[in-house]
């Protein structure tokens, strides 16, 4: 029988191509489609019916129903992205299906737009490049636009994995004292350069003059940043998340930015995408980007090349490099 390849969306590079370079790609039916949106759950269902193999992505919502769907050959979910909290890997395990996902390559791109928006929130640069573009400035005055310094000030790392250790890795030319808090220890982090020191949430929170969020969403990490976590972080501080949306209870981050607990939030995820809590749209403390912490033109490619080929390994009966479950 012809394996069947369900690849949900379009993306960057030649995923057909790359494909049909492997023998299973040559003799597989492969469907993509051409569309920018995840596809509605009910197409979904109709979609991957009868497919060995679906390579989704972050706003496909792979569950019980959609496996069930696939039927009993199917023998792989290729994430596209290094999160899967859009899998059910529960289901998975228990209907014999392998989950992959793609870590590693997004890690200095998203590092990278962290540091866009600490440098973004503490000297307030969107609502001044929006005064510009629209008229409102009227030159320059020493008390417009008055931002905060990084320089010397304190970084709290929470999740210290690669892309946390990226961070740090950037702070060092702003001479940051660097903290960092993980469920274990992180020898890498301590040493020189870095010189990190290990801390609990509260104490960080406490400490931190910018706190930047890249822990897995797991049912212990939503809403880590609370109504009450955000009541221990200094009024000057900067809170950053370009992990998980759900990490951050976006309710009580609205309510903190109105009066004042913090000082500026800069967010490349959210809780409910694409949707964002309204007081946010509406407060300029807020730097909000769309999700595109792994969206350069060279990471994008990669990450589809890492999907294709956790795929055909799984397909043809291998161990595929990033399988998580």
């Amino acid at each position: 029988m012809k394996p069947r390849i369900v690849v949900t969306t379009h993306l960057p590079g030649d995923p057909i191509g790359l494909l049909r370079e492997h023998p299973l790609g040559r003799d597989a039916e492969i469907i993509q489609l051409d569309e920018p949106r995840a596809p509605r759950h009910t197409d979904l269902l109709e979609l991957v019916r009868g497919a060995h193999a679906i390579l989704p992505h972050i706003p496909d919502r792979i569950d019980a129903e959609v496996m069930d769907a696939a039927g009993k050959d199917l023998r792989v979910i290729a994430n596209y992205g290094a999160g899967y909290n859009n899998i059910d890997v529960e289901a998975a395990r228990e209907r014999g299906v392998v989950v992959t996902n793609t870590p590693d390559v997004l890690t200095e791109a998203t590092a990278d737009i962290a540091w866009l928006l600490i440098l973004n929130a503490a000297r307030g640069a969107f609502p001044a490049n929006r005064d510009l573009r629209e008229g409102n400035w009227t030159g320059w005055h020493p008390t417009q636009y008055i931002g905060r310094d990084l320089a010397g000030s304190t970084l709290l790392v929470v999740g210290m994995g690669r892309i946390g250790l990226a961070v740090a890795r950037r702070a060092l030319g702003w001479r940051m004292r660097i903290l960092y808090c993980a469920r274990s220890r992180k020898p890498e982090a301590e040493l020189e350069p870095i010189n990190a020191t290990q801390v609990t949430l509260e104490q960080g929170l406490r400490e931190a003059d910018v706190v930047s969020l890249h822990c897995p969403l797991t049912e212990e990490t939503r809403h880590l940043i609370d109504e009450n976590r955000l009541d221990m972080m200094k009024p000057e501080s900067i809170l950053v998340n370009t992990a998980r949306g759900p990490v951050i209870d976006e309710a009580a981050l609205a309510v903190a930015l109105q009066r004042g607990t913090i000082h500026a939030a800069g967010l490349d995820v959210f809780e409910n995408e694409p949707q964002v809590h309204p007081d946010l749209l509406e407060n300029d403390r807020a730097v909000l980007l769309p999700h595109i912490g792994s969206g350069s033109e060279r990471t994008r490619r990669d990450m589809t090349a890492i999907a294709v080929d956790n795929l055909l390994q799984a397909l043809a009966g291998g161990v595929p490099p990033n399988r998580v479950d």
